[in-house]
């Protein structure tokens, strides 16, 4: 009879344990949603970031979006991405390569994709620290460009990313995010603002 209990008492702690985490996914999710509605405004957003990754020093900059199209601006280069072809300009060399990028490159110069990587293919939980929800990404398939992350957030609004790709964190953090009406045209490079520059095509 005690044998019995026991287990009558490990399966309830098992299945209110695995009712919290579903929950607890269910809450983090739900976060996500918020936060993602705010930068996926219809006419799109823009925000100021500072970047960081171990080893390899930072940068900060401006970043717009609108849908999966964005333009970043740091004090080293401009980057335009209208949905299919990116473009790269480096005011060291004053060049623009022209490209097709990977999910890997893409989260190289605009991480905000990974907002919208939590839908599909990863494990959410969520804590909360110091009046802030951090919400952790594991992901399923731990070959993905992004295997693990934590997203800040205060309220609904978008505070901080770290991300991992292989062994190296970058964290990246998000100020002043405002909704705004941007046109389809800035997310595509403008040859005639650039005449000088020389065009490397890489697709």
């Amino acid at each position: 009879m005690m044998k019995i209990t026991k287990y009558i008492f490990l399966f309830i702690a098992l299945f209110i344990s695995n009712e919290f985490y579903a929950q607890n996914a269910n809450q983090a999710k739900d976060c996500l949603d918020k936060a993602t509605a705010i930068i996926s405004h219809k006419g799109g957003v823009q925000a100021c970031f500072s970047i960081s990754k171990l080893g390899l020093g930072g940068t900060s900059g401006t970043v717009a979006i609108k849908g999966n199209k964005f333009m970043a601006v740091t004090r080293q280069a401009s980057v335009w991405f209208d949905g299919k072809t990116q473009w790269t300009y480096m005011k060291s060399t004053n060049e623009v390569n022209i490209s097709t990028p990977t999910e890997a490159q893409r989260l190289s110069v605009n991480p905000y994709s990974i907002i919208s990587m939590y839908k599909n293919g990863y494990t959410l939980s969520m804590t909360t620290k110091g009046g802030q929800k951090v919400v952790h990404m594991v992901a399923k398939n731990q070959k993905r460009s992004v295997p693990e992350a934590y997203i800040t957030l205060s309220g609904n609004q978008l505070k901080q990313i770290k991300m991992r790709q292989g062994s190296k964190w970058t964290t990246i953090k998000i100020t002043s995010i405002v909704p705004k009406n941007l046109s389809n045209s800035m997310f595509q490079f403008n040859r005639k603002q650039y005449p000088k520059a020389e065009i490397i095509d890489l697709r």
